[in-house]
């Protein structure tokens, strides 16, 4: 299995909107080969938002993003980021809700 962990800045005023954006698709990414989608905001400031994402494998992270809903969804939110991204992808080993 394929993780993804990532943060992102929303632009001041608009991280709310942003998690909105970023749940809105969430239901469809189980048939896309998601286990874990969570998405989170930091609590020492206005603009952070994390992303924590379990998949079958990184090609179905891949091609999720190519979903057009996924595109969509990524073009809303652009405008209200600041551009500020950081990543880090793994091998899943195992843990709680993480299939065996």
């Amino acid at each position: 299995m394929y993780g993804f962990f990532g943060t992102m800045k929303a632009k001041s005023g608009q991280r709310d909107e942003v998690v909105k954006i970023l749940l809105s698709g969430a239901g469809g990414l189980r048939a896309a080969g998601a286990h874990i989608y969570v998405v989170g905001v930091a609590d020492t400031d206005d603009q952070t938002i994390f992303v924590n994402e379990v998949w079958e494998s990184k090609e179905h992270h891949d091609a999720s993003l190519r979903l057009p809903e996924t595109r969509a969804a990524i073009a809303t939110a652009m405008p209200m980021l600041t551009g500020e991204f950081s990543s880090s992808e793994a091998t899943i080993v195992g843990g709680l809700g993480v299939p065996e």
